[in-house]
């Protein structure tokens, strides 16, 4: 239901910019003003803050916001390192779709490593893991922003998604200095 609105809200937003009064030149498209790319996506911030304010009705997680629009709930605090730029991380996660509908996991005995930011890793889970330390486990909210935004990932994640993501963080490595 969720994913039906977004779309027609979508579209609708989309017909409504494509009519905007003004001169078109056709060898060159529909113009684009920075105030209607501005105004679009003020809307769509607007839409996912209402998708995730009712998600988060129905449950009991104390998340925090943070000034991007990411929210994170850590619900089994380690005691190791806190993670930091530069460093690796060694994660297991598991990605939802806001309407519950799986994306990816990582094998239960398996885990995915990355450079906290300087990989192509989500803008949402380099902003989350940077609130963890080692042995953690949260769950992030990642609106499509911080996501994967207009394009979704080409494959499991549709274009403007909002993201569960429910990660652990395994363990940290300090990058050798050359």
């Amino acid at each position: 239901m969720y994913r039906t609105i977004q779309i027609l809200l979508v579209v609708l937003l989309g017909v409504i910019f494509a009519s905007c009064k003004g001169k078109e030149n056709p060898s060159k498209g529909v113009k684009w003003t920075k105030k209607q790319s501005t105004e679009f996506n003020k809307n769509i911030v607007i839409e996912e803050e209402l998708q995730i304010r009712m998600f988060l009705a129905n449950r009991k997680w104390k998340v925090q916001k943070t000034g991007s629009g990411l929210r994170y709930y850590i619900y089994k605090h380690g005691e190791g390192d806190s993670a930091r730029a530069d460093m690796h991380a060694e994660v297991r996660f598991k990605i939802n779709q806001l309407d519950g509908t799986f994306c990816y996991q990582t094998d239960s005995l398996e885990t995915e490593t990355f450079r906290i930011d300087h990989s192509d890793v989500e803008s949402g889970v380099q902003e989350g893991i940077k609130k963890m330390r080692v042995g953690d486990k949260a769950k992030l909210i990642i609106p499509s922003h911080l996501g994967h935004g207009l394009t979704g990932d080409m494959d499991k994640i549709p274009p403007l998604t909002v993201l569960v993501i429910d990660l652990e963080l395994v363990s940290l490595k300090r990058n050798a200095r050359k």
